[in-house]
């Protein structure tokens, strides 16, 4: 890779929503990236844009793909969009780095990944927390062979998920929206990252409990792997229980949290709202919207994470948390610990540059998103068919 500072890497961003804001902090941080242009339909989030990084704005995906000055595009637009994007921005001859999910069906994920292969184009898929700095150093850990073989892995994560604003999109399983499709990637990724990728089969149940948030607000799911490894995965985004209390009260993006924070997510959501008015809700909390905190988001104290995990190695137990990682081997117990991050989400970057400039194959390439993508479909299959479900589409984590 090139010297630090010494190229950029010129990326154009493809929806100014919520996940362009989580990633935002990175851009800024990076000195790779050169935010060039983005494509959005609000024009208030354009001028936004244009104000902060300079650069082009759009309010069609087709002028920003017909930009010469964008090499990359990050695809941050509403679920069901980013297979077509993903596959129009490869022929146009732009790498993709796009948000989970990467599509809603398997047969759109081949499609992705069969264009980027005849573009000769790399397609990434991410954020996940997988490319959490705790997840690789327990990966590290697992694959020097210190503590044996893995054997089981428990992830457990409860959030107020589904009562934060939502478009109605986001509250229809087949739109994208939903605990599956938005929380359950997250989870089987770090998981099939442990466990060297295969997953053999998943058996499940999920949860759909409010009738007036009609999608998947829950779900619990267990993973087979070759060797007899399995997996369990459980969550919940009806805002009773916070997990985060198992890790100190730092939230998810790795700052100290307010223990009350959850009453005020549904206090923030009365009851008997209309569809249109939560949608407004949501736009006036959005990039570029009158209501939004224009303040630089804080310095992050220490690394994201997704909740509560415990591999289980055959001799030590070796847990992630957002200051390293925690080895509870005999009679010992000690904390690994790391580096504060420079600013959250960092690594997705390193890997986007680096599968690009030295014309490598990704970790979280397009053939291993569409294989964490079977396994949340399996989910869903699992849970509706009352059976376990054999998968066919994996494929091991790269060394």
């Amino acid at each position: 890779m090139a010297a630090k500072g010494e190229r950029k890497l010129r990326l154009g961003i493809i929806g100014l929503g919520r996940a362009f804001s989580l990633m935002r902090p990175a851009f800024r941080a990076a000195p790779e990236i050169a935010l060039v242009a983005a494509a959005d339909p609000r024009p208030e989030a354009q001028a936004r844009f244009v104000d902060e990084f300079g650069g082009n704005a759009y309010a069609s995906v087709e002028e920003l793909l017909g930009d010469a000055r964008v090499e990359t595009v990050y695809i941050a637009s509403p679920h069901q969009f980013h297979a077509a994007q993903a596959i129009a921005a490869a022929q146009a001859g732009k790498h993709v780095l796009v948000e989970k999910p990467m599509a809603l069906s398997l047969a759109e994920a081949q499609a992705m990944v069969a264009a980027a292969r005849a573009a000769t184009v790399k397609l990434l898929v991410g954020h996940t927390h997988s490319f959490d700095a705790p997840i690789n150093a327990t990966r590290a850990i697992i694959e020097s062979g210190e503590f044996g073989a893995v054997k089981l892995i428990t992830a457990l994560n409860f959030t107020d998920f589904l009562y934060r604003p939502r478009r109605a999109e986001e509250l229809d399983t087949s739109q994208g929206g939903g605990a599956i499709f938005n929380q359950a990637l997250h989870q089987i990724d770090i998981v099939r990252l442990l466990a060297r990728g295969l997953v053999e089969s998943v058996t499940a149940q999920t949860g759909n409990w409010d009738t007036a948030r009609p999608t998947e607000g829950a779900y619990s799911a267990w993973l087979r792997f070759p060797g007899d490894v399995a997996a369990s995965i459980t969550y919940s985004g009806y805002a009773h229980y916070d997990s985060d209390a198992l890790l100190g009260w730092i939230d998810e993006g790795g700052k100290m949290k307010d223990p009350e924070s959850f009453v005020r997510t549904r206090r923030a959501l009365p009851s008997g709202l209309t569809r249109d008015a939560e949608a407004e809700l949501r736009r006036r909390r959005s990039y570029g919207a009158a209501a939004e905190d224009t303040a630089p988001p804080p310095e992050p104290r220490w690394h994201e994470h997704f909740g509560f995990i415990v591999v289980s190695c055959e001799r030590a137990d070796l847990r992630p948390v957002p200051q390293g990682v925690i080895v509870d081997s005999d009679g010992k117990r000690v904390l690994r610990p790391l580096a504060a991050p420079r600013a959250p989400r960092l690594e997705v970057i390193a890997e986007l540059c680096d599968a690009i400039w030295n014309d490598r194959t990704p970790l979280h390439s397009g053939e291993w998103g569409q294989a964490t993508l079977e396994a949340a479909l399996a989910i869903l299959q699992s849970s509706r068919e009352r059976r376990e479900i054999r998968l066919n589409c994996q494929i091991p984590a790269r060394v």
